[in-house]
């Protein structure tokens, strides 16, 4: 009878802890609003055989992205730049309507909120 119960006591703490496991690793996805799963899509867009750089873009050999791998992008960082309550104006005056300076603002906003999850779970574990 012992060892029934040491036995069911053990399977019970282990699926409790690979249950909890499951449940902060879904959390973190959960937690991403939707501009910022657009956003890393956007990026994630910049590997796909047809957004790949050209013989022409490698041959500058800069590490800056071509203006036609930043068009891609700022769609998706507009969206997440006015998702934080910024106006399309104050958007256009702070950057000049610049895609670098669009893009590299959503990466701050994206890398804020992202650090802003891992605390968010860090204090609830």
């Amino acid at each position: 009878m012992k060892r029934y119960f040491l036995l069911t006591a053990f399977t019970l703490l282990g699926l409790i802890s690979c249950n909890n496991e499951g449940t902060a690793v879904n959390t973190v996805a959960s937690m991403k609003t939707q501009q910022m799963e657009n956003f890393d899509k956007a990026f994630k867009s910049l590997g796909e055989p047809q957004n790949r750089p050209t013989e022409e873009e490698r041959k500058r050999n800069t590490s800056e992205l071509s203006d036609r791998r930043k068009a891609l992008l700022v769609p998706a960082s507009k969206e997440l730049i006015l998702s934080t309550g910024v106006t399309e104006s104050e958007l256009m005056r702070k950057t000049g309507g610049d895609m670098s300076q669009i893009i590299v603002w959503a990466t701050q906003i994206y890398m804020k909120k992202t650090d802003e999850i891992r605390k968010n779970i860090k204090t609830d574990n």
